[in-house]
Order: structure tokens, then C-alpha cells, then sequence
């Protein structure tokens, strides 16, 4: 039952990300049948770095993949019925995570709710070239949590804590 509840949790995670990039990428390819300008252009570029580096690197690289590796790791070693039948919310650390934890991932989600609102009152090409950063940070942040998660099963060890409370 731990395998299937760590697989369900990674592959939810993974479902859940790939259909964002899914959605956006015809927004960001209807950008391009507009009339850009150089500072269009430039918008985009700039969009392009920070979203890589921010989100693809600094969040989805270097805290998110592997902290839903982690947690699949652990979900396999510890499963609980509750924890695998909803493992994709477990992994991403929803619930059964310090309260800290907890509140970070519910303010971060609102957080992306109330952009992905905002941002979709954008008028084109504005909302492609928001659109556009995006999907490459999530591409990278799909890419990283292939190999962490690939790394978590597979290795004997893994060095990432699952940020689970402690049982006493």
C-alpha cells in the first residue's frame, strides 16, 4: 500500500503541474499572433529569466520537488490509509506536516489562486508573456520532480527531510 500511496502522490503532483502548462501554452503561442514591440520583447525576456530562475530553480528545484519526494518516500515507508488515498494533497504538504509547513503551502496556493485571477484579466499579448514564464518555470519545476522523485525511490538514501511531525 506504501508504493501505491507514494505513486499516486507523485504522479497526482506531476497530473496536477503538467495540466497548468497544458492550459497555458495556447495562451502563450495566441501572444505571438499579436503585434509585438521592442518592449514587448523585452518584457518577455525579463519574464522568462525571473521565472526561471524564481520559480523553476528557487521554488519548484530547490524546496517544492524534493519536499514532495521526500514525503512520497516517507508515505511508502509509513502509509496510513488516509495519508495514500489523498496523496497527492499529503505530498505537497497539505496535511500531516508541522503546522508551519501547513500554513506556508495554504498561503502559497491562495497566493497563486488570486495571480492566476489576476492575471487572467490581462489582455493579450501581456497575458501570454506572463503565460510564456509560466510554463517554463513549471517545465523546470516537472523536470526536477521527475529526477527527485526518481532519486527518493531509488536510492538508499535520501537527504531531503519530509517536514512530517514527529511521532511520539
Amino acid at each position: 500500500m506504501g508504493m501505491i500511496g507514494a505513486l499516486w502522490g507523485m504522479t497526482g503532483v506531476f497530473l496536477l503541474l503538467s495540466n497548468a502548462v497544458y492550459r497555458l501554452v495556447p495562451m502563450t503561442i495566441d501572444a505571438f499572433s499579436y503585434q509585438w514591440t521592442w518592449y514587448h520583447w523585452l518584457a518577455f525576456v525579463i519574464v522568462i529569466l525571473v521565472f526561471s530562475y524564481a520559480k523553476g530553480y528557487r521554488i519548484l528545484q530547490r524546496s517544492f520537488s524534493p519536499r514532495v519526494a521526500s514525503r512520497a518516500r516517507y508515505l511508502r515507508e509509513h502509509p496510513e490509509f488516509f495519508s495514500v488515498i489523498f496523496a497527492p494533497l499529503f505530498c505537497m504538504g497539505f496535511f500531516h506536516a508541522p503546522q508551519k509547513r501547513r500554513l506556508v503551502t495554504m498561503s502559497v496556493t491562495a497566493g497563486i489562486i488570486i495571480l492566476v485571477i489576476q492575471v487572467r484579466l490581462f489582455q493579450q499579448p501581456w497575458r501570454g508573456i506572463i503565460d510564456g514564464g509560466v510554463v517554463i518555470g513549471l517545465a523546470w519545476g516537472l523536470v526536477s520532480l521527475c529526477i527527485f522523485s526518481f532519486q527518493a525511490m531509488m536510492s538508499e538514501r535520501f537527504d531531503y527531510p519530509p517536514d512530517v511531525p514527529d511521532r511520539r
